[in-house]
């Protein structure tokens, strides 16, 4: 198969993170305090892991964080993959509710799978992001 998704590990995801979200903070800055409790999930591509996102249930309503595709497999479809298995996991695991913050200049993005915007803008660590969600049926 040319590509695949699966449960990774923690770790495997951070490697990802920080080449792509924080390249300039430290290594410490893409570990998240609660990585332990979360679902983690790897889009490979011709075994190589290009894709990674974290999933964080809580009751009916779960969280998607740390959404990354390395820079060079970005634009050709394979996030838009990843997180459309995300939103399908977050619904088989019970969420009735979904969101993610997500960076200011990636809304239409978000927007095509069905997530709104929710609240206003806010800035984490010198980025713009908005709460983003969606309900299922």
């Amino acid at each position: 198969m040319e590509w695949t998704i699966v449960n990774i590990e923690k770790e495997q995801a951070w490697d990802i993170r920080h080449r792509v979200m924080w390249p300039n903070k430290s290594i410490e800055y893409r570990k998240l305090e609660n990585d332990s409790s979360g679902i983690h999930l790897g889009f490979f591509r011709r075994g190589k892991l290009i894709s990674v996102v974290s999933l964080f249930i809580d009751g009916e309503q779960a969280q998607f964080r740390k959404f990354a595709t390395t820079e060079e497999e970005q634009g050709k479809g394979y996030g838009s993959k990843l997180l459309r298995y995300t939103l399908e996991r977050a619904k088989e695991e019970g969420a009735c509710k979904v969101w993610c913050n997500a960076r200011a200049h990636k809304i239409n993005f978000y927007k095509k799978f069905g997530l709104y915007e929710k609240g206003k803008e806010f800035i984490k660590g010198g980025q713009s992001y908005i709460i983003m969600e969606k309900y299922f049926a």
